[in-house]
């Protein structure tokens, strides 16, 4: 599956712009994760741009993410992809084993945050935007209060990243797209 074929099943089934906006940083996110560890950025990238795909459509556990699953697979998208997806989701009792796995449930909970407190910043601008603000940020329970902040310092140990390195990581993994996801780069 090419990024192409990627995105046009994400606009097949996700029709919202925030939602889409989601999708395109989770795969910048993989896609800089990727060039980092020596994987193929353009497999890493089409797990975070279909991670969600099915939200819109089966926004409640157990059907997300394993309805959107059978039809990745039914679209011929690769069973480590799927797989990956699938054990992004606790609940699914698919165990993260490899390090597709492990990035995908690390850049997601924490792309959606980082992208949650650049929002709020002057000018909606991600340059500069520091982990220790982000770790501010996690505290306030009341800030972006559907980030599970449990998944975003489980997600950066699972990796084996440091939590400020992977916030930065993720920072400048945004920066590079921050026009495309509503964000300003400086």
């Amino acid at each position: 599956m090419t990024r192409d074929d990627a995105w046009s099943i994400l606009t097949e089934f996700t029709k919202g712009d925030s939602l889409r906006k989601h999708a395109r940083a989770v795969e910048a996110s993989m896609r800089a994760y990727a060039a980092r560890l020596g994987e193929d950025p353009e497999r890493w990238g089409i797990a975070g741009m279909l991670h969600d795909f099915d939200y819109e459509m089966h926004p409640r556990a157990p059907h997300h993410p394993m309805k959107g699953a059978e039809i990745l697979t039914a679209r011929g998208l690769e069973r480590d992809i799927v797989y990956a997806i699938l054990a992004h989701a606790d609940y699914s009792g698919m165990p993260r084993v490899s390090r597709l796995d492990h990035a995908l449930y690390a850049c997601d909970e924490l792309t959606g945050f980082v992208h949650a407190c650049a929002l709020v910043r002057p000018g909606k601008v991600i340059t500069g935007l520091e982990p220790a603000s982000v770790r501010k940020k996690l505290k306030d329970k009341g800030f972006a209060r559907t980030v599970n902040r449990d998944d975003v310092y489980r997600g950066a140990a699972e990796l084996g990243v440091d939590l400020d390195a992977h916030i930065a990581f993720v920072v400048e993994a945004l920066a590079g797209v921050a026009p495309e996801i509503g964000l300003a780069r400086a």
